[in-house]
């Protein structure tokens, strides 16, 4: 059981550093906003999407924009993102 927790708790966190890994970078090259410009972001929110949206939820949570309960599904929406994706980096690195 303890295993199967620490896998758990793993996976979301490396989830959350590649989102963050990749929407820190996307943000220092962003750079055209034509049809590629539109098609590069739309792929890179895949991956960087829990840390935008936790960003988001927690800026808006701070200025009063929205509720305890909305942060908290967009928190727990951001995790399960981020749980999806630390499955996959950590099957990819496994398979290497």
């Amino acid at each position: 059981m303890l295993h199967s927790t620490v896998v758990v708790v793993f996976a979301v966190a490396a989830g959350f550093t590649a989102s963050g890994i990749v929407a820190n970078v996307y943000r220092l090259l962003a750079g055209a906003q034509d049809r590629f410009g539109r098609t590069v972001y739309l792929a890179t929110m895949v991956v960087a999407g829990p840390n935008v949206v936790f960003q988001k939820a927690a800026a808006a949570l701070r200025e009063k924009k929205c509720s305890r309960l909305a942060f908290w599904l967009a928190a727990a929406v951001a995790g399960y993102w981020s749980f999806a994706l630390g499955l996959f980096v950590l099957s990819v690195v496994v398979a290497l």
